[in-house]
Parts: C-alpha cells; structure tokens; sequence
C-alpha cells in the first residue's frame, strides 16, 4: 500500500496521472503492471461507445464518467508510452495544441474562411501536407481499419469523392444497389461462398454510397433499424404468448402474421 498518497476532496489532472504513475510502478497495481498497448486497445474502443451512448442518452452525468474513463485510457497510454521511452503525456499534449494550431490558421494565422466548408477545405490541404499524402490514394489508404465497417466506408467514399470520384445524383447509386444485388443473387445460385460474400460486401458498399447521398448516416440508421427490429420483436413475442402459441414451434406464416399485425399498429 502506497502510504505517502494524500487522499484529497478534489483531484485533478495532475494527480490523474500520478495515481496513474503509482498503478505502474513497482509497488503498483499487478494488472495495471502487466497492461501493454495491445492488452487494451478494445478497451479504448469499449470506453468511446460508451461516450458516444451516453450522449445519444442526453445523460450528462454519465457522459462525466465516461469522459473520464476515455481520459484514463489517454493517460494509461501516455504513461505505457513514458516507460517504454517513446512519449509522455506533455508530448501528446504539446502535439495536439500544434495541430490545432496549424491547422486553424483562419484563426491563428492569415488565411481567410469565413465558412465551416472553407474552414474543412483548408483542413484537409493542411492535414495532407502534414502526412506527407501525395496522392487522394494515400488519402483513402489513411482511413483507420478499425473503424466500424459502414463508417469506414462512409469516410473513403467521401474521400473519394474529394478527387470528384462520384455519382452525379442519388439515383446512380440507387441503380448500382439494383445491380449488386443482381450479382448476389447470381452468388447464392452458383454457390460459391467467397464469390457471395463478395458480393454482399459489393451491395453494402453501393449501399452506404445511397446514404451518403441522402445525407443519412449508415452507421447511425442501421443502428436505428436494429433497435426497431427489438422493439418489434418484443412485441411480437408478448402477442405470440397472450395467443396461447408456443414460439419455438409456431410456423414462419404464423410469426409473420403478428409481425404484420405489431406493424399496423405502429
């Protein structure tokens, strides 16, 4: 047990990354010890949906806690960082404060944007000369794996359509789904798995290329969708049981009947 450590009725920053410092050191915490960057890279992932839930919420209060869960996740990192001789928080610090700089410099420098579409334009320029990208390619290439697969199509669509790679209208894209899933259905009759999964993925791509034209986010409806497929589902299962039927051994026409029954009263 640390014994020198002031138990305060306020903590700070500052002390963050010193409870964090004492969870790493010797006489710190053995799982803390023990965590690398990889150990806990989905824990970041896990820490910023929980952000973004808790604004979807409208809970501040929660939207508290889990800044500061990805503020841990931010300081973890650093101090990993710290041991290993690569960078420290101050580093992470300092670079963050510089790009924000470099690349506002309607603010901090000469350049005029009096428009947020100005302020973007300018963005992306700075933003390539900062990587060293030399081509929209590098760009596309840049765009995180990691990333939900609908937001990462999403962002290299947009990317894409930057080098005026794009469709004139939303109706071209609407065609394009038409054809994917003329493909797919080829794909399931041949039954090649690789050529269907193919495909699908071709037909999903197509598809988000419809939601960017409609200015609809794909990750965000699907999201939408599912949450009303639950509720629908929920529905159906307490009417299924109010008429008696066991569910496991209902009939599809039975099960889409009250689905079509839950529908019409929405």
């Amino acid at each position: 047990m640390i014994k020198d450590f002031d138990f305060k009725q306020n903590y700070n920053i500052d002390d963050l990354l010193k409870i964090m410092e004492i969870l790493r050191s010797e006489e710190g915490c053995p799982w803390d010890k023990q965590q690398t960057h990889d150990s806990i890279r989905n824990n970041f992932l896990e820490e910023a949906y929980e952000v973004v839930d808790a604004i979807d919420r409208d809970n501040k209060v929660d939207l508290k806690e889990e800044l500061g869960d990805c503020l841990l996740q931010v300081v973890f990192h650093s101090q990993i960082a710290k041991e290993n001789g690569d960078f420290d928080i101050e580093g992470v610090a300092d670079g963050i404060c510089k790009k924000l700089i470099l690349r506002h410099p309607h603010i901090f420098g000469e350049v005029q944007a009096d428009t947020a579409e100005k302020v973007l334009d300018n963005w992306d320029k700075i933003k390539m000369t900062e990587k060293g990208q030399q081509s929209y390619t590098d760009t596309l290439k840049s765009v995180p794996k990691a990333f939900p697969a609908l937001m990462r199509a999403t962002k290299v669509q947009k990317r894409a359509a930057k080098a005026n790679f794009d469709w004139e209208d939303v109706y071209e894209p609407l065609m394009k789904v038409g054809e994917e899933l003329s493909e797919l259905e080829e794909a399931v009759e041949d039954g090649c798995p690789y050529k269907i999964s193919e495909e699908f993925g071709d037909m999903l791509f197509a598809a988000v290329n419809v939601s960017r034209f409609l200015k609809v986010d794909a990750e965000q409806t699907l999201a939408n969708a599912t949450d009303k497929f639950i509720k629908r589902f929920e529905k159906v299962e307490q009417k299924v049981e109010e008429k008696g039927i066991d569910m496991k051994n209902a009939t599809l026409e039975e099960l889409d009947a009250v689905w079509d029954e839950v529908k019409s009263e929405e």
